[in-house]
């Protein structure tokens, strides 16, 4: 979670200059941070914050829940209709995202599925207008044509740690335990990147986020 991908001046000036969170989010952070638990770092929350509120999607998939904190930031800033799918393959975990959804007053907009993201994924036929990206970074080429499929005409497409502690963009040698990860996620965004049927942007804030639109219109 703490892994830094740009200089440390600006990620201490960014982090303290944007607005922080309060009441059982910050509670999330503080549990996270004791606990070792990676959630997305604060200038990406405040990025996924900003592409809700001007996208302004009905539907959400979050693939990795984790503790809830990434669905709770984006279903506070969704309209009062707006609904979220998140998977998450441990049971624990699942309960205690749960409990947090329970906290901050969310029950009614986000349903925790438990399982793995791409077995649940591909059980799924309803569209999206907005998915996100967060489970296992390996797994993210798998992901790839079951996020294509249930993304709306017009729809984000958000993924999380592409950069993957700057490993990904690193020109020398990846030590042995990080190769396999890293080989895949420059595939993985080879794919979006060079994709007829996408427009992409990567943006260097946290581990890594890629922003991606399917082209089409979004009433399509």
């Amino acid at each position: 979670m703490e892994d830094k991908i740009r200089y440390p001046e600006i990620d201490f000036f960014i982090r303290n200059i944007i607005k922080g969170e309060t009441g059982h989010l910050k509670k999330m952070e503080e549990y996270a941070r004791l606990r070792h638990i990676p959630i997305v770092q604060a200038e990406t929350a405040a990025l996924l914050k900003v592409l809700v509120n001007i996208h302004r999607p009905q539907r959400i998939l979050e693939a990795g829940t984790a503790i809830g904190y990434s669905s709770g930031i984006m279903a506070k800033a969704m309209s009062e209709n707006g609904m979220i799918d998140t998977i998450e393959i441990d049971e624990e975990t699942a309960l205690l995202a749960r409990d947090n959804i329970r906290e901050l007053g969310l029950q009614d907009k986000i349903k925790v599925i438990v399982g793995d993201a791409l077995e649940i994924m591909q059980c799924l036929y309803s569209s999206y207008d907005m998915i996100f990206l967060d489970a296992a970074k390996g797994q993210y080429n798998e992901y790839f044509a079951e996020a294509f499929r249930l993304l709306r005409p017009g729809g984000l497409l958000v993924s999380d740690n592409v950069l993957y502690k700057g490993l990904v963009a690193q020109s020398g040698p990846v030590l042995h335990k990080h190769r396999t990860i890293t080989m895949k996620l420059r595939e993985y965004l080879v794919e979006l990147c060079r994709s007829d049927q996408l427009e992409t942007a990567v943006i260097p804030i946290g581990d890594g986020l890629a922003v991606s639109v399917k082209k089409g219109e979004k009433n399509e």
